[in-house]
């Protein structure tokens, strides 16, 4: 089964609100996002697409994004979506690591009370690094609940934000202090893909999701993403999950890029779902 670790349905509760923030993102993305008929696609369609693609299961994420942005995506909401299409989607918490013991006490009514299945932090949009020790009560709960953390890595497109929330580094800090936390870092790290790499060596509870890329740039050759596939189809073939980031892309393309790389079928078995399962405790 494929499982898509991130898109977000044309559903109108994972609108996260005017995201005025984010505008540059559809500059960058503009191009990709005509070519998935981004605000042109109904949820009927949309499934059907899934369904042309091979797509079984779709990870929608809740964002909390209000300290600073004013934004967020409702862990109810996401819990209310996933409810109405138990057999399509996995639902990930959203907190704001800014709220403190807030924050604490929702990710646990997320998890035990709603049925989510891990926590998604946008760090670049919560102004904070993933080390910062805001997030270490965040980082024990996950590990006391047994749920998985997605943790945004690399560049952000963002102007009212710093790329410097991404760096890939401060990973290797908060796995050596939760050794036991599991961590999917997406999108991949870019422009630090191989320092994003060496932590992923150094730590078997890091995995990597090829999300909002390209996934043919990997075989681009100064793209920046090409010791990605060296390592993904080797020692990190365990640990790379696909995520297509619809409507920054079509899906169906994300899919086929994938199986044309240069890797073994069973390899991109494993990125497209194999990998995710184990990730998300299936």
């Amino acid at each position: 089964m494929i499982i898509d670790y991130g898109a977000t349905p044309p559903i109108e509760e994972l609108s996260i609100g005017d995201g005025s923030h984010l505008a540059n993102y559809r500059r960058v993305y503009a191009s990709s996002e005509k070519a998935a008929a981004r605000g042109e696609v109904d949820l009927d369609q949309w499934f059907r697409d899934c369904d042309a693609a091979g797509i079984g299961k779709t990870v929608i994420k809740a964002r909390d994004v209000e300290t600073t942005f004013g934004g967020r995506i409702s862990n109810e909401e996401v819990a209310e979506v996933v409810a109405r299409h138990p057999d399509r989607f996995i639902g990930f918490a959203g907190v704001d690591p800014n709220k403190g013991m807030t924050a604490l006490r929702e990710l646990e009514h997320a998890v035990t009370e709603l049925g989510l299945k891990g926590l998604n932090v946008q760090c670049f949009e919560n102004r904070l690094a993933p080390d910062d020790r805001r997030m270490y009560p965040l980082y024990a709960k996950c590990i006391e609940l047994d749920i998985p953390v997605n943790i945004h890595v690399g560049i952000n497109f963002s102007l009212k934000s710093s790329p410097e929330f991404g760096r890939p580094e401060t990973l290797d800090r908060v796995l050596c202090d939760f050794p036991e936390l599991r961590v999917c870092a997406s999108p991949p790290g870019w422009p630090w893909v191989q320092e994003l790499l060496a932590v992923a060596w150094r730590h078997p509870n890091l995995w990597i999701g090829l999300v909002a890329i390209r996934p043919r740039l990997m075989t681009v050759d100064h793209s920046g993403y090409g010791p990605l596939l060296q390592y993904g189809r080797t020692i990190l073939k365990d640990r790379m999950i696909a995520g297509t980031a619809w409507p920054m892309q079509p899906m169906g393309r994300v899919i086929e890029e994938i199986r044309a790389l240069p890797v073994d079928a069973d390899i991109a078995d494993l990125w497209l779902g194999g990998n995710a399962q184990r990730f998300l405790g299936m």
